[in-house]
């Protein structure tokens, strides 16, 4: 086993440890020592008079000073004769006399010293304790708050290089300039070539930005500082500006380096938008990292690669040529890039045969990398909860029913009555998604409950990414979230609070076709929809007002239209195929569940029903 050296922190740390907690045991030992039962005070003639009646049991004598126990267990103390006194001998005499245990002690000034370490050395512990934890909040000096937490990672750090990033090819080729340029600027400098100061990822949550910047940590070679943007900013006001100027001093003493900012509109955000004004601690620090980007030579050798998820709140100073030159757009990934993706997270797990990562990047349309890692992730869990020697198909279509929908609640009890009512439910869903020409294909439908409040579900995924929707195709989509409520009241002739998602997302998409797509007839082609965003509040949208009464009536009225039309439509397609519906969730009601296979069976002999 390797041997330390005596002055190493850690065995310097043990060793303070122990010289605490031997004077904190001294002077406990003292605290109990000096908390002796109680002692009377007797006279010396009361003292010699309890002598000579054979009452005493052993005494101590200090100097004139006499303690004693009697035989009854009392204790007492009194004053003797001096030590050079005749009586002082005469006493010693009645005491042997008497058989009385004698004991003598010598009259040092030690008791003094004792006292008075009892009562200075609780401060010393209290100083020495608080000047500790100060020590370990701030470092190892009474600057180091101000020092900047940004960690520096090095390549044998990270394991992470570009061979474990998939599904963003365009943006790989865009950062591999930026390692180039630090690995040989001498290619661009004879070009006159200049690299951007800064470089600022966009993107939504989990597409990979941070992991992209570990990449570059583990490709680059070069000191690589990673901070967030929140480790900026504290309660005292100054310590942000104070932390920022120290990060970048260490990075001009490492360049060339890489300066990694995450979540940049922690820090980043509009100025003026907050409560404090201009003077609060948060836009000082952005005041301070303008400042320094924009002194930034030319030659440096130091590269600002910051992330956020949210550029529209963002500074436009921050935004402008000279500081975040380049914008690069991490989009989420398509059909190849999912496949990409699933091929990486799956590189040390052990497949089935029967796994097909291509049916499964099929079935993730919007799934980002973080949700793909996810669901590789429980699909092994799942495999391995059940000893399987391999993952297989089967775990991952379940990982990802329970990554969309939640986990099943298999032994929450429901009435009869309301299974019947999901059924009908859940089969007016596939029957009209059937119906209509251009749904979404049934993967699956059920009636076990799932997540937080769904008691059933019809799990619709798209055969193929899209990127843009016709209006018919919309309202196709609206028949089919109406359809549930539609089957309910057909069959039973009432209406349920079961439909109120459905409601919620069909009013959603209306209004949008309204007053963003365009797609109203009495409207016409106009956009309503502006919206402004509160910077402070962040996610709070405010709709604009700038529009009169009278269009705000005429949009109502359209959203109402047109949602009033396709539940209409689906409730039409549900009275008309009513046998369909019956067959659908009476099976159902027997297995639980249907696979798509099992729903075209059902209803293999209907066709897409035309409009009107």
């Amino acid at each position: 086993m390797e041997k330390r050296p005596i002055g190493t922190p850690g065995n310097l740390r043990l060793i303070t440890f122990l010289l605490v907690l031997g004077l904190v045991v001294f002077l406990l030992v003292q605290l109990f020592q000096t908390s002796s039962p109680r002692t009377n005070t007797f006279s010396y003639s009361h003292f010699l008079e309890q002598v000579r009646a054979g009452k005493v049991a052993e005494v101590v004598i200090q100097g004139a000073k006499i303690e004693g126990v009697l035989k009854t267990g009392e204790r007492f103390s009194t004053q003797g004769p001096p030590e050079s006194s005749p009586a002082y001998s005469e006493l010693i005499g009645i005491l042997d006399a008497q058989g009385v245990s004698i004991q003598f002690q010598s009259s040092s000034g030690a008791s003094w010293f004792l006292t008075l370490l009892g009562y200075v050395l609780p401060v010393i512990l209290v100083i020495a304790f608080w000047s500790w934890m100060m020590r370990r909040m701030q470092g190892t000096n009474a600057f180091s708050f101000t020092q900047s937490r940004a960690k520096l990672v090095t390549k044998e750090y990270t394991k992470v290089t570009f061979k474990d990033v998939a599904g963003i090819d365009e943006v790989l080729e865009e950062v591999r300039e930026i390692v180039d340029y630090l690995r040989d600027p001498g290619r661009f400098a004879r070009l006159g070539a200049k690299i951007p100061k800064g470089i600022l990822l966009v993107g939504p949550p989990g597409t990979g930005k941070t992991l992209l910047a570990r990449a570059i940590a583990g490709e680059a070679g070069v000191p690589f500082f990673s901070i967030s943007g929140s480790d900026f900013v504290e309660m005292f006001v100054g310590v942000g500006a104070a932390r920022v100027r120290d990060m970048f001093q260490k990075a001009k003493a490492n360049a060339p380096c890489i300066v990694f900012i995450d979540e940049l509109d922690a820090v980043g955000r509009k100025r003026g938008a907050g409560i404090g004004g201009g003077h609060d601690e948060r836009e000082q620090t952005l005041n301070q990292l303008l400042a320094e980007m924009d002194g930034f030579e030319g030659d440096t050798g130091v590269i600002v690669l910051a992330a956020t998820n949210r550029p529209d709140v963002l500074d436009p100073a921050l935004l402008r040529p000279g500081r975040f030159d380049r914008k690069i757009v991490v989009p989420p990934p398509d059909l190849h890039g999912r496949e990409a993706i699933l091929r990486v997270h799956t590189r040390g797990k052990k497949l089935a045969p029967d796994v097909d990562l291509s049916l499964l990047a099929r079935r993730t349309p919007g799934f980002v990398g973080a949700d793909l890692e996810n669901l590789c992730n429980e699909a092994a869990l799942l495999a391995a909860r059940k000893n399987k020697p391999a993952i297989e198909m089967a775990d991952f279509e379940e990982a990802l029913e329970r990554v969309i929908t939640g986990l099943a609640r298999k032994g929450m009890y429901i009435k009869e009555e309301e299974r019947r009512r999901i059924a009908y439910h859940e089969a007016g869903h596939a029957l009209v998604s059937k119906l209509v020409p251009n749904a979404d294909p049934i993967l699956k439908v059920t009636i076990v409950p799932r997540g937080m409040g769904a008691l059933g579900y019809a799990l619709q995924l798209p055969a193929e990414d899209r990127y843009l929707l016709t209006k018919s195709e919309l309202m196709d989509r609206l028949a089919v979230l109406l359809g549930g409520r539609a089957a309910e009241e057909v069959v039973f002739g009432d209406q349920t609070t079961g439909a109120a998602e459905d409601l919620k997302h069909a009013t959603e998409l209306a209004k949008r076709m309204v007053v963003e797509y365009g797609m109203s007839e009495e409207l016409g082609p106009l956009s309503l929809g502006k919206e402004r965003t509160n910077v402070f509040l962040g996610e709070e949208i405010v709709k604009s007002d700038e529009h009169s009464e009278e269009l705000t009536a005429a949009i109502d009225r359209e959203i109402r239209r047109i949602v009033l039309e396709a539940y209409s439509r689906a409730k039409d397609l549900v009275s008309r195929y009513r046998g369909a519906l019956d067959r659908v969730a009476e099976e159902l009601l027997r297995r639980e569940t249907l696979d798509k296979e099992d729903v075209d069976r059902l209803l293999s002999d209907l066709a897409p029903q035309p409009v009107g």
